[in-house]
């Protein structure tokens, strides 16, 4: 279990959160989108905001260099259990690296035990998750997702859609 200080300074509220940040998915539709990067200190200001974050992930692909791994420590000083897959180059020269079965199990394990699931990503695959996970244990479910390039049914099926922009953008 990841806690932080957030847990202490978190809204009063008593809710416990789960937070899970798709780290590919952000990365590309925020780019794409905005031209920049993702913010995850704001990202993790916000969700402290709504109560005590009791659960951090953030899922990556691991190529191993320096630049990647000072962002996978900024990551771990923000509060963040950093789950890494490596980067498998394919001979036809595509690429592997998808989260979404590791998503899915932490999300599972981790809904009987909080109040709310935050999801930070705009990948459709997890709508039947989060409608599953509210259906049956009751917690509320967030999606933080890139305007644009969040799958419509991913909106649909939370609780509550907070577009990426503004303060969640690093600008440079």
């Amino acid at each position: 279990m990841t806690t932080s200080t957030s847990e202490v300074s978190g809204a009063g509220s008593g809710r416990r959160i789960a937070l899970f940040a798709d780290v590919q998915n952000l990365y590309y539709t925020v780019r794409q989108v905005h031209g920049c990067h993702f913010n995850y200190a704001a990202l993790w200001n916000q969700v402290a905001q709504r109560g005590a974050i009791v659960k951090a992930f953030a899922y990556a692909i691991d190529r191993g260099d320096p630049k990647q791994q000072q962002f996978q420590r900024i990551l771990r000083q923000l509060g963040f259990e950093v789950r890494l897959k490596p980067y498998i180059q394919r001979s036809d020269g595509s690429a592997k690296g998808d989260w979404d079965v590791g998503i899915t199990i932490d999300v599972m394990e981790a809904a009987g035990e909080v109040d709310e699931v935050v999801l930070a990503s705009g990948d459709g695959d997890f709508d039947l998750l989060l409608q599953h996970v509210h259906q049956r244990h009751g917690v509320a479910t967030t999606v933080f997702g890139t305007p644009g390039l969040t799958a419509a049914s991913l909106i649909r099926a939370a609780g509550e859609y907070i577009p990426v922009q503004g303060a969640l953008l690093l600008r440079h």
